[in-house]
């Protein structure tokens, strides 16, 4: 039977004037994209697993993917600026968000301080801005922990601190669901300035970074590799149920994510503890097996989207937020950072605002006009701190790649000498990230899709984890510059990306 023109009529415009909220995704070969951030994970780390496990889960994905031997995550590698790479397509100069203990000029301490116009302020956003656990079981953010803006006196929760919008927004405007499972209640940054990017959040608190200490609790999730992999395995369940069509905590129905996945911590707490066997990158027998463990995981996960039938019409991206340093053993040193600091307040009485220190260190002042000296103090103190240069002013500027005038970039930067970790009197841990060298920036990429298999390569050109945003938005037939960050830095695709069929 024909339908009556005036219905067809009415159905057009009921489609042209639906909320972009209400939309349907793009009908293509690419539906989902499940993005894995097996932190610390270096591109040797990588190829290592794969020719010594032939027959593993991540040997399996490269056989159908595409392989990035020379992909490098943003500077500093700390997490926070390492995931916002991956999903704004921008560095810390676009973000605005260079560590996850940082310093800001405009923000107050405190809603007293706002009040008294007291600006400048540390930025906190790690599990020092927890607060209670909620009626869910989900621990919250303490807005007395945050920092609070000037005028308002309000907190400022950590996606009002992003510059940028994020992918989570752009696939959820155009009507996609979308899912991220981390370690602290802060990544609720991913929501993204317009505070409504991820769907379903779920952040389990990890705790402090306990892998150094020389007395390690047993309730410490870090300061042991079994207790962290149960810590992954309790966020792989929860994943597993958004793929089987439930929220994270199995208590209400759900689409399957558009735009999903998690971090995984194992390996980055088995680089700290047990390290390499050797320079080469061979790994210990506590980081094959933190290895083997993130596999074994990652063996679950296909298998749930394989009897899903979401297979073909899922990309699945494995990646690090950051690499861990050094990798040679016998580079390793432990600085103090208190004689850091001691070196700062020498030259500049009272005058540190922040010092964040790790494998290499940020410095922000009270008063930038005092940069130049500081960082004469501490290169006469090149030795004893173990300095490889100290950078600020149009250096700084070019290390970050910055165009402009940023008020939160650090006033200073000190660049270590090749496997020094700043840190606190007595720390034992093998290994640290934070820093700009290739044990620090030198990650593993792979994107894998059985539409890749006759495609299947290693690509050696030199590529950033930035470039998975606009590829991932080019799969799911969404514009790249609907991000900010992607048109602001000009940030392309990755290269190698061809398709058997889509």
């Amino acid at each position: 039977m024909n339908t009556p023109r005036y219905l067809l009529v009415a159905a057009l415009l009921a489609g042209l004037l639906a909320p972009p909220a209400q939309a349907a995704m793009p009908k293509i070969g690419i539906d989902h994209v499940l993005v894995i951030s097996v932190d610390g994970m270096h591109a040797t780390d990588l190829e290592h697993y794969i020719r010594r496990h032939p027959h593993s889960t991540l040997a399996t994905l490269a056989a159908t993917g595409v392989e990035y031997g020379n992909a490098h995550s943003v500077i500093p590698a700390d997490s926070f600026p390492g995931l916002l790479g991956i999903m704004t397509g921008g560095t810390p100069t676009s973000t605005g968000v260079y560590y996850d203990v940082s310093y800001d000029r405009q923000l107050a301490a405190s809603a007293a301080d706002c009040k008294a116009g007291r600006l400048g302020t540390r930025v906190a956003f790690d599990e020092a801005a927890d607060g209670p656990v909620d009626a869910a079981g989900q621990r919250q953010l303490d807005p007395a922990r945050l920092p609070y803006r000037a005028g308002s006196c309000t907190p400022v929760y950590p996606h009002e601190y992003l510059h940028d919008n994020t992918l989570f927004e752009v696939v959820r405007a155009a009507g996609g669901y979308t899912a991220w499972i981390d370690k602290h209640p802060v990544y609720e940054i991913l929501d993204g300035p317009g505070g409504r990017g991820v769907d379903d959040l779920y952040t389990p608190e990890i705790g402090g970074d306990y892998e150094g200490e020389q007395v390690r609790p047993v309730d410490h999730i870090t300061g042991s590799i079994q207790r962290t992999e149960r810590y992954d395995a309790l966020k792989a369940a929860a994943l597993l149920n958004q793929i089987d069509g439930w929220s994270h905590d199995h208590a209400r129905r759900a689409p399957v994510p558009n735009l999903f996945g998690m971090n995984m911590q194992a390996v980055n707490v088995a680089q700290k503890l047990a390290g390499y066997a050797d320079a080469g990158g061979t790994p210990s027998a506590g980081l094959d097996q933190a290895m083997g463990h993130c596999d074994a995981l990652l063996g679950r996960i296909t298998e749930a989207l394989r009897k899903r039938h979401l297979l073909g019409s899922t990309l699945i991206v494995i990646t690090a937020k950051h690499g861990n340093a050094p990798i040679d053993r016998s580079l390793l040193r432990h600085i103090d950072k208190q004689a850091l600091r001691a070196a700062v307040e020498t030259a500049a009485p009272h005058g540190l605002a922040q010092l964040t220190a790790d494998q290499g260190a940020l410095i922000w002042l009270r008063d930038p006009a005092a940069a130049g000296r500081v960082a004469a103090a501490l290169d006469a103190a090149r030795t004893t701190l173990a300095i490889r240069q100290v950078l600020q002013g149009r250096a700084l500027s070019r290390l970050f790649g910055a165009s402009g005038t940023d008020e939160r970039m650090p006033d200073l930067v000190v660049l270590a000498e090749p496997g020094v970790i700043y840190g606190k009197a007595g720390d034992a841990k093998l290994a640290e990230h934070g820093g700009f060298d290739d044990d620090d920036t030198h990650v593993g990429l792979l994107v894998s899709n059985p539409g890749l298999a006759a495609h299947a390569r290693r690509v050696s050109a030199r590529v950033s984890t930035t470039q998975l945003a606009p590829s991932i938005l080019e799969l799911l037939k969404l514009p790249p510059q609907r991000l900010q960050a992607v048109q602001a830095q000009h940030t392309r695709a990755l290269p190698g990306i061809r398709w058997q069929s889509l």
